[in-house]
């Protein structure tokens, strides 16, 4: 977990700075331990963050304290009027809200984190309120979060912002398992379905990862964020706005790359903003960080949205 104080780090100097292959438009990448900014993309504009909100839901509901074992109806509120995703879980259907939580997390079913904000103690609103309070609580000034499960385009933040958010939400056990888990089977009203993880690199050999979120909308693109481990260092990774899935993985290889020290990948398309290994002082604190120079220098088409 970050230190509340400011956290520094002299990083290469001006001279050692250089291109790493990223296709995503905003990103960065944090040493967890040291707080150093090893990569930095665009890292402060504000832009929507899809499914990623359902970080936020997780930890929101956790803080409520709710029973996990409680049963809960998916009912046709729940259902998306606003992207038409699909969803396996029918209306009518009836889980344990430890179930939903799963489905949320580790598939990213919109009609389980619909539910887990609808059935929030007070509701919907209160549900919204607490948020808000969790938004304050985590300095995430740069974060709205509109509803539940990241459909809304006005669910929005930065890259520098989500840091804070990803290591908050590392902190609760049941996000970090739940969200890593590569798959399950999930009894719907006595019908088995099984469900994989939306991130294909979650228990893919060469990957320690210890959290992770997808996240995709028209508006918001291709996002992942994780929190992984590689040549000793606990790192969290921000990805958002890549065009395609095998764009975002390909990032994702390459910055475990940048981490390992091992050749970067060539990325199939080329990045229309400059990336770099952040130089001269990185400083993160509780309110983000500050890169400073060194002295030397159509219709209703039903789409999968997670």
């Amino acid at each position: 977990m970050f230190k509340k104080t400011v956290l520094a780090m002299l990083l290469s100097a001006a001279s050692s700075v250089f291109a790493v292959p990223l296709s995503s438009q905003h990103a960065v990448v944090i040493d967890e331990a040291s707080g150093a900014v090893l990569l930095e993309k665009n890292a402060h504009e504000v832009v929507p963050i899809a499914s990623l909100t359902k970080l936020m839901t997780a930890m929101v509901v956790l803080d409520a304290k709710l029973d996990m074992n409680e049963l809960i109806t998916i009912d046709e509120s729940d259902v998306d009027t606003l992207k038409f995703s699909s969803s396996r879980v029918p209306v009518g259907t009836v889980l344990s809200r430890g179930d939903l939580l799963e489905l949320a997390l580790m598939s990213s079913d919109n009609r389980a984190a619909h539910a887990l904000g609808r059935t929030y103690p007070g509701g919907s609103p209160a549900f919204l309120r607490a948020v808000r309070e969790k938004l304050v609580a985590l300095d995430m000034r740069h974060t709205s979060i509109a509803e539940p499960t990241g459909l809304s385009p006005y669910n929005r933040s930065t890259a520098a912002d989500l840091v804070k958010m990803v290591s908050a939400a590392s902190q609760y056990s049941e996000i970090s398992r739940l969200s890593t888990g590569t798959e399950d089977m999930i009894d719907m009203n006595g019908h088995t379905v099984h469900y994989r993880n939306t991130n294909r690199l979650v228990g893919r050999d060469g990957w320690d990862i210890l959290l992770s979120k997808t996240g995709f909308t028209r508006e918001a693109g291709r996002c992942l964020v994780m929190r992984f481990q590689a040549a000793g260092k606990h790192v969290i990774m921000v990805l958002l706005n890549a065009k395609e899935s095998t764009a975002r993985l390909m990032d994702a290889e390459n910055v475990q790359r940048l981490v390992t020290g091992e050749p970067f990948l060539s990325a199939k398309a080329p990045s229309k903003a400059p990336t770099r290994v952040a130089a001269g002082k990185a400083k993160f604190s509780k309110a983000g960080f500050v890169l400073t120079k060194s002295k030397n220098d159509k219709g209703r088409k039903k789409r999968k949205t997670m």
